[in-house]
């Protein structure tokens, strides 16, 4: 066998991987319900997808045609390192607007959750969120 054909199948399955964390991203955007259980869809498993693409793009590229990539490897970067961050963003921003602290557990320390109090050795300014 060919190391091209070889390199063109792993290439492949690749894609059939990735596009099936795609599917199943994009179902879970469309069938959960709760803000916070959609945010897992996308976050989890469409990036998954979406990075496995790119992942497959830049090994056709190494494999078939002999040169790196490197925009696919800062966009994977970038994707892989933006997406857990946009995440908690928009956890917070939900916890902040529909979640009231009375209905958190207990942190088990101190200080409870950041969202609500102020960090462990900083002074409270009286300018708490609700």
């Amino acid at each position: 066998m060919d190391l091209t054909l070889l390199s063109e199948a792993f290439i492949a399955l690749f894609l059939v991987i990735s596009g099936i964390f795609g599917l199943v991203g994009s179902f879970g955007l469309v069938k959960l319900r709760e803000t916070m259980q959609r945010l897992h869809a996308p976050t989890k498993a469409t990036t998954l997808g979406v990075g496995g693409v790119l992942i497959a793009s830049m090994l056709y590229f190494l494999l078939v045609k002999g040169s790196l990539s490197f925009h696919e490897l800062l966009i994977t970067l970038f994707l892989f390192l933006t997406a857990p961050i946009t995440a908690g963003f928009i956890a917070k921003t939900y916890m902040l607007h529909r979640v009231s602290r009375e209905d958190l557990p207990s942190t088990g320390r101190d200080y409870g959750w950041a969202l609500y109090d102020a960090a462990p050795g900083k002074e409270d300014d009286g300018n708490d969120q609700p």
